[in-house]
């Protein structure tokens, strides 16, 4: 709604901008003769006042936006309500929680989650992350059935005592979407080891050119930790965080698989090379991937991004591009592979000896 317009009376006096007669208290002395009440001012005051401030003998206009503030207010006038009043009762406060500017619960927003925890959820999830001594761990909610799965991956005693809770107050905090299973794990994020002593462990490395996706990410990690591969690289900017929803995928490899970030893919392909490893990008246009051929290297597998696949320079940097042979010339053959389901064959593949 736009300011009052403050100029005073028309030509004739008795148009929109007149103002009525004023006492000494400068309060209006009668009715408003015909001007129309704008936004909360209170009836009987005109939108053309001539409130004036008087500074050092010297009247000044007041802006447009004060003017309304600076009348003064007549007695029997209906004042607005002031902002620390009680807010409204009954239906209509029920109707509008107060979440907050943003809006949203406030345990879902952080609530009292110390800045970079995250909610981890999913029974094999937590569970694994209970039992890794590495782990902060900040708070546990379980459900009735929860806390008895838990309890038969991971007995007790375990590092903290859980809170009992149901599915309601899960979907509370974590989203309708998260397939909780009723366990929920306040956590801080992993810190890697540094990657040359990752890389003194045995197996396979794989390397993740922008794999945005972080169920693919969990997934990759969950066949990484059954083929015993040393550790997950993943790009710095373009590359999903630890998350609920990785670490659900990763049905609690994100605790045995180290999960790296690099800033640069092509650098780390390089310090790679350099400490010993045979970079092998995965495409769909590459030779045939054989895991009898690559049985006397120690392999670097390269995946890239669905549908953009490896880019330039991470292509140029590897030491060879392979691809796997999907078979074709029947109606249900597929041109390419989800990431994650790629990734596994090609460590399946690279385990198989001669």
């Amino acid at each position: 709604m736009k300011p009052p317009n403050d100029r005073g009376a028309g030509k004739h006096g008795g148009g929109r901008n007149a103002g009525p007669p004023r006492d000494r208290m400068g309060g209006p002395r009668g009715p408003n003769h015909g001007a129309a009440p704008q936004g909360n001012r209170p009836q009987g005051e005109s939108a053309g006042s001539d409130n004036r401030l008087h500074l050092a003998g010297r009247p000044q206009e007041p802006r447009a936006h004060e003017a309304r503030a600076q009348e003064p207010r007549r007695a029997d006038a209906p004042s607005p309500r002031p902002h620390h009043a009680p807010r409204p009762q009954g239906r209509q406060a029920e109707a509008r929680p107060d979440f907050g500017h943003h809006g949203g619960p406030p345990e879902r927003r952080g609530g009292d989650a110390p800045k970079g925890a995250i909610w981890l959820y999913g029974v094999h999830a937590v569970a694994a992350a209970l039992a890794n001594p590495a782990r902060r761990l900040r708070r546990l909610l379980l459900s009735e059935e929860a806390e008895a799965a838990v309890l038969a991956q991971f007995p007790q005693p375990w590092p903290m005592q859980p809170e009992r809770t149901d599915r309601a107050r899960l979907e509370h905090i974590l989203g309708r979407d998260a397939v909780h299973q009723g366990a929920a794990l306040m956590t801080d994020p992993l810190t890697p080891p540094p990657l040359t002593q990752v890389l003194e462990r045995p197996g396979p490395v794989l390397v993740l050119d922008q794999v945005t996706d972080p169920r693919n990410v969990g997934a990759i990690l969950r066949s990484a930790a059954a083929f015993g591969a040393a550790a997950v690289i993943t790009q710095e900017r373009n590359a999903p965080d630890e998350t609920g929803a990785l670490a659900k995928a990763a049905s609690g490899a994100l605790e045995k698989v180290p999960l790296f970030k690099a800033v640069n893919i092509s650098r780390t392909l390089v310090a790679l090379k350099a400490a010993g490893l045979w970079c092998v990008g995965l495409d769909a246009g590459g030779i045939p991937l054989s895991g009898p051929g690559l049985s006397d290297r120690r392999i670097a597998l390269v995946l890239g991004a669905e549908g953009e696949g490896l880019r330039r320079l991470t292509r140029e940097t590897c030491d060879v591009i392979a691809g796997l042979s999907v078979p074709t010339g029947h109606v249900s053959a597929m041109e390419s592979l989800n990431v994650s389901a790629a990734a596994a064959i090609a460590l399946y593949e690279i385990q198989r000896k001669a």
